[in-house]
């Protein structure tokens, strides 16, 4: 090889190096990443794969055993939505997702740790997918106490939220409810 393209191939292969660092940011505080196989799961920000074009928050799976999951997370005060309603809202996209990814949010109260759930068991997105629209809305309790909210990625792949809104909604829109087991059918005689 010539002297020459010697050098254009050592600085092209010096310039994606450089772009592919520049691609992922650290995440932002108060992101974190909890779950029962956290350490299994990394996340940051995205400068490439975005919908708003300003940066997308990813949990991605990195190692370890995919039997569990990992979920991006925050938490906060629901002291300013006490006996309101409130919708989670995100632009979210997968690669390769084998468990399932979701939205989901949590809020606690007093006297009870689950005042109200909801994470996307019943709508799970698996595979890779393009940008789409997902929301999580909840009734907060007059004794709530905080609302805890994110994406979770169960098994191996990548999951990205962006455009992200957390807000007030009227009683109209109607509130997420985890599905109950079926009960079984009465067997013919």
């Amino acid at each position: 090889m010539k002297p020459l393209h010697v050098i254009v191939v050592a600085l092209a292969a010096t310039s994606l190096w450089v772009v592919a660092a520049e691609s992922v940011g650290k995440l932002p505080p108060p992101w974190f990443v909890s779950g029962d196989h956290a350490t299994s799961y990394e996340a940051g920000i995205d400068n490439v794969e975005t919908s708003s074009g300003k940066g997308a928050k990813f949990l991605r799976y990195a190692q370890g055993e995919d039997k569990g999951y990992g979920s991006l997370m925050q938490v906060i005060s629901a002291q300013r939505y006490l006996g309101q309603r409130v919708r989670f809202r995100a632009m979210i996209k997968t690669r390769n997702v084998s468990n399932g990814a979701g939205l989901w949010m949590q809020v606690q109260a007093e006297q009870r740790s689950h005042a109200a759930f909801y994470n996307s068991s019943d709508q799970q997105i698996r595979g890779t997918t393009a940008w789409q629209v997902r929301s999580v809305t909840l009734d907060v309790p007059a004794d709530g106490t905080t609302i805890a909210f994110g994406v979770n990625n169960a098994g191996s792949g990548q999951v990205w939220i962006d455009e992200l809104s957390f807000e007030v909604v009227s009683k109209d829109v109607p509130v997420d409810v985890m599905p109950y087991a079926r009960l079984p059918e009465k067997p013919t005689l």
